[in-house]
């Protein structure tokens, strides 16, 4: 088994339960904060918002967040849109990716990893080519590279190309490198969306992101943890 597929395989899943169990254990309280103020917030018991999203191999799971919307309907009995759904409290949590906090009980149970292509619904899966599927050869992460390079900002296309190569090339050291931007991102204040910074920094501008490109952005997150760490060690 080649050190790619022995990651993959075996300590990819260690990597995540060292991380996701003492992580749960800690935010445990925080989590149960949150879901007091979602109650008032939303008057509803329901704090979890929970759907099928297509997972490792094609295989469909239940994915977990915190509500960020009301149900509130129209007279003709259909969900309202979107934008008079959201609350003050569900826009603050999705700007700070706190809605994301519950899969860590996704990454527990073995659906998801820490790292990864971001889980899709069925309904996208029949459009995807070949070529895209093979972003289900890995398990779906609470991040990944398309995170960090853009996320709401990227088109599908985009997306699937950088999902793709992180299966080509997964590993330990991408894995720590995408976790690390993925912090600076979130407390950045950037949220969930597009950080010109980011860009600018970590993929250059193009039509068709290739591989150069991409081994460009992992070269550079190279470089920026190595800088962080030599930086750490001087405090």
């Amino acid at each position: 088994m080649s050190t790619h597929n022995k990651y993959q395989k075996i300590y990819k899943r260690i990597f995540d339960l060292s991380i996701c169990i003492p992580a749960f254990l800690v935010l445990l309280p925080f989590l149960l904060i949150i879901a007091c103020i979602s109650i008032i917030s939303f008057r509803s018991m329901r704090v979890l918002f929970i759907q099928d999203r297509v997972g490792y191999k094609g295989v469909e799971f239940k994915i977990f967040k915190f509500k960020t919307m009301t149900d509130k309907k129209g007279n003709d009995g259909e969900l309202l849109p979107d934008e008079e759904r959201e609350t003050p409290w569900g826009k603050f949590m999705r700007h700070c990716s706190l809605d994301e906090l519950p899969q860590l009980i996704n990454i527990i149970r073995g659906d998801m990893s820490m790292i990864g292509p971001r889980p899709m619904m069925d309904r996208y899966v029949k459009d995807c080519t070949p070529e895209q599927r093979r972003r289900f050869d890995v398990k779906p992460g609470v991040t990944g590279l398309s995170q960090i390079l853009g996320r709401n900002s990227l088109t599908y296309e985009e997306r699937f190309k950088y999902d793709v190569w992180y299966v080509k090339h997964i590993s330990f050291k991408l894995d720590i490198h995408i976790l690390i931007q993925t912090f600076k991102v979130v407390f950045g204040g950037s949220g969930t969306a597009y950080d010109p910074r980011i860009e600018d920094k970590y993929r250059k501008p193009c039509a068709e992101p290739n591989d150069y490109t991409l081994r460009q952005s992992t070269t550079s997150l190279n470089t920026s943890y190595s800088n962080d760490l030599r930086h750490t060690s001087q405090m």
